[in-house]
């Protein structure tokens, strides 16, 4: 049975890989086709703006593509789960937002760009939710206990949790 789980991952890990890398050289084409052909945009501005972009592909791609024996074709890693919630769905995030920026950029001009600043702004977002989570678990367990088992006077609490609870 885990087999199979591997086996379906490996399979949802390489179709999703492939279309990434798909959708990715449509979109720079495009992007590309129509700089050259009928309005000049700033190359520079897309490389360095499509490089968090790039990045987050290839971390994906060396993380999530499923690897397989030489000899006997076997499957020996399935790849990271990249349905996965967290980093991996912001990085998809970073593709798609560059991506959208990118055609924006192509069809209205260079002042599209300004979309793209939702990728850091997004990242401040959640990065300030997780420090307040963080520092809301540390009030939680910190509270001035002098131990794990003690109150604050420093006696031991005896009793199951249970107890504990109804007595606090």
């Amino acid at each position: 049975m885990a087999q199979k789980a591997r086996k379906d991952r490996a399979k949802s890990n390489t179709a999703t890989l492939n279309n990434l890398h798909i959708g990715s050289l449509a979109v720079n084409s495009i992007f590309l086709l129509l700089n050259f052909i009928f309005r000049s945009r700033s190359l520079l501005t897309w490389f360095i703006l499509s490089l968090p972009s790039f990045i987050c592909q290839l971390i994906l791609e060396k993380s999530g593509r499923p690897s397989y024996d030489p000899a006997t074709k076997a499957l020996t890693s399935s790849g990271e789960d990249l349905a996965a919630p967290g980093l991996t769905e912001y990085m998809f995030d970073v593709v798609w937002v560059t991506w959208a920026a990118a055609i924006l950029v192509a069809l209205f001009g260079n002042w599209a760009w300004f979309f793209w600043a939702i990728v850091p702004a997004y990242g401040l977002y959640k990065g300030y939710g997780m420090l307040g989570a963080a520092r809301q678990m540390a009030g939680m367990g910190g509270g001035g206990n002098i131990g794990a088992g003690a109150d604050s006077a420093g006696v031991p609490n005896v009793g199951n949790r249970k107890q504990r609870r109804a007595a606090a």
